[in-house]
């Protein structure tokens, strides 16, 4: 299959990222992985490769801007220029809000929203010489509702959505359309590791149990939905909230 389209997934090393890397691909998508990673971003490249598919693993922080800008350049010259981006990086945290430090807090801005606006001003321009263009941001379903003990990481996943709203007003008019998809109760790695470390209650099968659709989501699940938010029949979908919860926020 001759890819289509260049897309860039950051934080593809693993987790979400990584699914909805190898989704794209399967869609017929040239996929560039940016991760912090660079060992997993590779390896990442290199299973979609192993299954017939373009890719590049790039070790991109998303929370360095000359990091961010040069993954760019080399995702242009390796695969074509990208004009699909999926800002999948995220970084949790688990504090009392009287013990968030200002490090803390400017950690998790840093990767969550500040990363996000850097890696779409990177690649926007090139979108707009190609007259299109998808954005999908991965935020959190936590911005619904809020979270206790987290109001670092949902404060910056609130402003994902925000900004999704407003530059998908800018954008619109140039052919490009930026959603966010607010994952709910994803198993994933990261979900994991805060059930081992006791943070999740009784546990992520009870927290399913309670689910409407009665089970966990997977990453799958997000993927399956930013499939079609890159596609050609998604054009009049943009500045919208897309949530894959299984039914926990509606």
């Amino acid at each position: 299959m001759t890819p289509t389209r260049v897309a860039i997934v950051t934080g593809g090393g693993s987790g979400i990222g990584l699914a909805i890397a190898s989704r794209l691909s399967a869609d017929g998508n040239a996929i560039a992985i940016f991760d912090r990673d660079g060992a997993a971003a590779e390896a990442a490249a290199a299973g979609i490769v192993s299954t017939g598919g373009s890719a590049v693993g790039l070790t991109v922080d998303v929370t360095d801007r000359a990091q961010i800008d040069q993954g760019v350049v080399d995702a242009g010259e390796r695969l074509g220029r990208p004009t699909v981006l999926v800002n999948s990086a995220g970084l949790d945290g688990f504090d009392p809000f009287l013990k968030i430090t200002a490090e803390k807090w400017n950690r998790i801005l840093a990767v969550n929203l500040t990363g996000t606006f850097d890696c779409c001003q990177s690649v926007v321009p090139g979108m707009i010489e190609e007259g299109w263009g998808r954005i999908v941001n991965i935020s959190s379903s936590s911005a619904h509702g809020g979270q206790p003990m987290m109001t670092h990481y949902v404060a910056s996943k609130a402003g994902v959505m925000g900004f999704t709203k407003a530059l998908a007003l800018e954008l619109g008019p140039k052919g490009i359309t930026v959603n966010t998809i607010p994952p709910g109760f994803i198993d994933t790695p990261m979900l994991r590791k805060s059930e081992a470390r006791g943070l999740l209650g009784e546990g992520v099968e009870h927290h399913a149990a309670l689910t409407p659709v009665r089970r966990v989501g997977t990453a799958e699940d997000i993927a399956a939905a930013c499939s079609f938010l890159v596609s050609d029949e998604a054009s009049y979908i943009t500045g919208q909230v897309i949530g894959v919860n299984g039914g926990r926020n509606t």
